[in-house]
């Protein structure tokens, strides 16, 4: 197939979905309702195998020049400060799964994404653009061409999603984020600028990682929530402040500090979309979060949108009948989304645990080494590597 495509949505998946295409040999078109590409979020963790398809891309380097790669993943008492496991990182990553494991502010990879499609002659960006009502006819209006396949890769609040039938619902998780920076300063004593740290705790835990970009640390604090309206981002209130630090109290003293102090913290309730259709079985489908947006215990939200663009662009290139083409990018996809979201609500349970679960968790994890843990996330960071 070689025709022109138009992608809505100029996030990390739509991005990498027009870079995917554009290098074999799709010309694309990216609408995006921002006048301009903002980023809101701070940190972002890319695993190896997200990592490993851009560096296909050849974003590598620019990607070097931003994030940090840490020498480890680490599981920590976030009451004791007493540590349960650690995977290694940085050399070992890349020797074990042939893609490094990095850590950088999302804004950073969108401007890397956004340089690289503004050099490639196949890709067109359009800002300010909303799509309403047919898509199909919107971004011709826009594009100045029909396109042979839209990609909705609009988030969770995708408004491509109302043109496929039988698409999957956006829910409430039972789950709040709250995401904020710290100076390295302010972290002294407390984090370790080395590792990603997740401290566990009954209720809610806390993942902290260093961020090159600021010289401090990214932060996201998970606890259980009430439901709230659609507003995917907010600043803190009192009461939510109040429920926010109520999470962990009883937990070590320089992390209720560090978390207290925090600079104007924001709130993001954690939605999922349930499982439906990812394409309407003639033009449109679906990728990232507008398919198929999942908590993010797993850390694999971003990491499954760049997977959905590489292996769509695959699909596709080795087709000439688009139909046949989406249903087998969503036969191919839909076991791994599946294992992956099995993974972060394993996730979830295991690092809210409380009372004996705690100690269960606790034993376990004390009992597997580093090579066994680190065998445990073969399947998901080995994805896509040459020996799999």
């Amino acid at each position: 197939m070689s025709a022109a495509v138009a992608i809505v949505g100029a996030g990390v998946g739509g991005l990498t979905a027009a870079l995917s295409l554009a290098r074999r040999g799709f010309d694309v078109d990216i609408v995006e309702q921002a006048a301009a590409l903002t980023e809101v979020g701070a940190g972002l963790q890319l695993s190896p195998n997200a990592s490993r398809i851009l560096s296909e891309l050849g974003l590598l380097e620019a990607l070097e020049v931003a994030w940090t790669e840490p020498d480890a993943i680490a599981l920590v008492d976030g009451r004791s400060l007493r540590s349960l496991a650690r995977v290694a990182s940085g050399r070992f990553a890349r020797d074990r799964w042939r893609a490094p494991y990095g850590v950088l502010h999302r804004a950073s990879l969108q401007k890397i994404l956004i340089a690289a499609v503004t050099a490639e002659p196949r890709c067109r960006l359009h800002l300010g653009h909303r799509i309403d009502g047919d898509a199909e006819q919107a971004t011709a209006t826009i594009t100045g061409r029909a396109p042979a396949l839209i990609i909705g890769a609009d988030g969770i609040w995708s408004r491509l999603r109302g043109a496929v039938p039988g698409a999957g619902t956006v829910q409430f998780s039972g789950n709040v984020a709250w995401r904020m920076t710290v100076t390295r300063a302010a972290a002294a004593g407390v984090l370790q600028a080395d590792r990603v740290t997740a401290f566990l705790g009954p209720r809610a835990h806390l993942v902290a990682y260093p961020l090159r970009e600021i010289d401090g640390f990214n932060l996201v604090a998970i606890i259980e929530g009430k439901e709230t309206d659609s507003v995917w981002v907010g600043r803190d209130s009192e009461d939510r402040r109040r429920d926010y630090l109520a999470a962990f109290s009883g937990w070590s003293t320089g992390l209720q500090t560090l978390l207290k102090n925090a600079d104007a913290p924001t709130y993001w309730p954690l939605c999922t979309v349930t499982d439906g259709a990812w394409q309407d079985g003639r033009k449109t489908v679906l990728i990232g979060d507008a398919a198929h947006a999942m908590t993010p215990f797993a850390a694999q939200g971003a990491a499954m949108a760049i997977e959905d663009a590489h292996e769509l662009a695959a699909c596709l290139a080795g087709s000439s009948d688009i139909v046949g083409a989406l249903r087998a990018f969503e036969a191919k996809r839909r076991p791994r989304i599946a294992q992956v979201r099995r993974r972060a609500a394993f996730n979830r349970f295991a690092y809210h645990a409380r009372g004996p679960f705690r100690l269960g968790r606790d034993i376990v994890l004390s009992m597997k080494s580093p090579e066994a843990l680190a065998a445990d996330l073969d399947w998901l960071y080995g994805y896509g590597a040459p020996e799999h």
